[in-house]
């Protein structure tokens, strides 16, 4: 297997030369079961474990992560013993109450944002998105499946556009090939690219397609409700002839924002300048004079709707601080804990 077609290049090399050292190998993490990985290396496909130091440690590979590995190629099996530093990183925060980061994808060049063009479609979860894909350092692109479904494709796409500042937006259809010369020009030799969305959207019909053999598999989506089924289980890097990468992702019901202040002053350009119109430097855009946001509203410069959702990230960002502050505090208590009950069994 070609590294270098999996991205491999002389700043992957670089930080690999201590390991090379110590006899491992470089490797890919192409997809993650919940006890093992699938790694792609020189040797080929291989399954994996994580060394106990790395879980230890708390140091977890995800999907795209390049790592070195202790090879057994007679059992076509690995050991991952480290992780090499990430270029870039899909990171939201953990589903349900945990308050963790969880790394999407690792080292991914472009986003694809899948958006279906039928029940699935929303701009406020594109916004979403788009926020997480600017603060992961990689290219985000809108794509918008199922325009062959669509009776006025133009006109979604243009409420895409307005709220996409700077992201290339495409309609999308699979069975006609609209867009596909679109989407391929983002891929080459060593680029990685990942697809993330709702289930349903066709991000494995995608891949399929861009692969030209039935790789993934794929369902219908329900009738009564255009929600898809979760046929993709887990996230997984497919070779695509083209050249480079794909990274399928099962759909997410919830995304959560993770640490995104750069992403979202980037997605929300329009309301950042705005902000630094206004008179006071705190302003709260609520009551203030000279309030260049409320201006904007007023005269419909700026929607209230994108303000609204601008307004809602930027308080779950909040809120996302203060549990983060009072999760590193009650470990702090822990700790201290901890150690006076060491000091009180070394005095006895």
């Amino acid at each position: 297997m070609n590294l270098e077609s999996l991205g491999w290049d002389a700043s992957y090399a670089e930080a690999f030369r201590p390991h090379e050292q110590d006899g491992l190998a470089p490797a890919r993490v192409a997809a993650e079961h919940r006890s093992e990985y699938v790694v792609y290396s020189a040797l080929g496909e291989l399954r994996a474990d994580a060394a106990g130091r790395l879980r230890f440690d708390g140091e977890h590979a995800a999907v795209g992560d390049w790592v070195a590995v202790a090879p057994r190629p007679d059992e076509l099996r690995a050991t991952i013993q480290a992780v090499l530093p990430r270029r870039t990183a899909f990171v939201r925060k953990a589903p349900w109450l945990e308050t963790k980061a969880q790394v999407i994808a690792a080292n991914v060049d472009v986003v694809f944002i899948v958006c279906g063009l039928d029940a699935n479609f929303n701009v406020r979860r594109i916004e979403r998105y788009i926020t997480l894909a600017w603060e992961s350092g990689a290219e985000p692109v809108v794509l918008l499946t199922k325009a062959d479904l669509c009776e006025d494709v133009d006109a979604r796409r243009w409420e895409v556009e307005a709220v996409a500042i700077g992201v290339p937006v495409y309609p999308v259809s699979a069975p006609t090939g609209e867009g596909l010369d679109a989407v391929a020009s983002h891929l080459g030799d060593g680029r990685t690219a990942a697809l993330l969305g709702s289930s349903g959207v066709g991000k494995s019909t995608l891949v399929n397609v861009l692969a030209g053999e039935e790789l993934l598999a794929t369902q219908e989506v329900r009738a009564d409700d255009g929600r898809g089924r979760h046929t993709t289980t887990h996230r997984q890097l497919v070779v695509v002839p083209q050249g480079g990468v794909m990274l399928d992702t099962p759909g997410m019901r919830e995304l959560q924002l993770w640490d995104a202040d750069e992403g979202l002053s980037t997605a929300f350009a329009d309301i950042d300048e705005l902000t630094t119109d206004c008179r006071f430097s705190d302003c709260a855009h609520e009551r203030e004079p000279g309030c260049a946001v409320r201006a904007a509203l007023a005269d419909g410069t700026l929607e209230r709707d994108r303000f609204d959702s601008w307004r809602k990230l930027e308080r779950e960002l909040e809120g996302l601080r203060i549990r983060q502050d009072a999760r590193l505090l009650s470990e702090a208590r822990k700790e201290r804990r901890r150690f006076a009950r060491a000091m009180r069994n070394t005095a006895y």
